[in-house]
């Protein structure tokens, strides 16, 4: 008796009755339960995929020895617009 009292409050939770039959109405509960099953452990797998690479320690680090300078293998007009582009920027 108490197991079918969980299911009707289960059914019940899960949404509007679908139908004036119980038989109906229950197999659209499955439905909605096996719904409910895949979001929840898709939700599980990701919270685990975060919590697992919470703290990895990816470090990027970058040096600008001198902003204004020029790589030398750029062509001249390429280097004369990255010139003014800087000066533009600075």
């Amino acid at each position: 008796m108490k197991s079918r009292n969980a299911w009707r409050w289960w059914a019940k939770a899960l949404g509007e009755k679908a139908s004036k039959c119980n038989k109906e109405s229950d197999t659209v509960a499955i439905i909605r339960t096996i719904i409910f099953a895949t979001y929840l452990i898709t939700n599980a797998f990701i919270v685990a995929g975060v919590v697992r690479h919470w703290n990895d320690e990816t470090k990027i680090e970058v040096f600008i020895e001198n902003p204004h300078e020029v790589p030398s293998n750029l062509h001249q007009e390429q280097k004369e617009k990255s010139i003014e582009a800087n000066r533009n920027f600075l």
